[in-house]
């Protein structure tokens, strides 16, 4: 196992721009840390107490951008409300949503973005062809290069809405690269990520998810 430490050089959750039908964070809305870490507890369950979930069933959201999980938390709120017809639906997601109000989605992305994010390691083997297909994408198949929106240490873009990738448990980014890859998720802007997904080999997606969580 090796940790990665890349300084070089668009494409896994992006989710800011907003396409018809999605929620969309309200400019000028600040969160409170501190009222977000009290309203967090009932989250821990899942995502631990500081947003490093110990498993890959459920995504690390701690150090990740404030917009992107506001953004998030609407569009499961959006997809409860429509049935999936809009927005993301997810049936763990939708009961922790339904009472939510605007400021609580602040505040609870607030703490989680005050957190910082556990990175963990990529096997030696997926390395070399990761940070190439990562870094340069496939230009005969037409995949763009994840650091082009993620950054090249998977860093992500907050105030455009791009998240942080680093760190991220290997099940769950594969999990959303299927999703996107078959349409069961759509609530990324303009079809960004269905139209990369939708070129990836589940070789691909095995080999960025592990590379992945080890890039920092």
């Amino acid at each position: 196992m090796k940790k990665l430490a890349i300084l070089c050089g668009m494409f896994l959750f992006a989710g800011s721009a907003v396409a018809a039908g999605d929620a969309k964070p309200e400019e000028g809305m600040v969160g409170n840390p501190e009222a977000g870490q009290e309203k967090a507890q009932v989250c821990a369950a899942c995502h631990g107490p500081d947003g490093n979930s110990p498993t890959g069933g459920f995504p690390i959201i701690a150090g990740q951008h404030e917009r992107y999980i506001v953004k998030q938390l609407m569009d499961y709120k959006l997809g409860a409300e429509t049935n999936g017809e809009q927005g993301r639906l997810n049936m763990i997601m939708a009961g922790q949503v339904a009472n939510l109000s605007e400021q609580d989605m602040y505040d609870l992305a607030a703490y989680f973005a005050s957190q910082e994010n556990e990175v963990g390691a990529a096997p030696e083997e997926v390395v070399e062809p990761g940070m190439a297909l990562f870094m340069g994408g496939d230009a005969e198949r037409g995949i763009t290069a994840c650091a082009a929106c993620h950054g090249p240490s998977g860093l992500g873009v907050g105030q455009a809405g791009f998240p942080l990738l680093s760190g991220q448990h290997p099940e769950y980014t594969q999990l959303q690269l299927e999703q996107f890859r078959s349409g069961e998720r759509a609530n990324d802007p303009n079809g960004m990520m269905r139209s990369v997904a939708g070129k990836l080999t589940d070789e691909d997606i095995e080999l960025l998810s592990q590379y992945i969580r080890g890039l920092y």
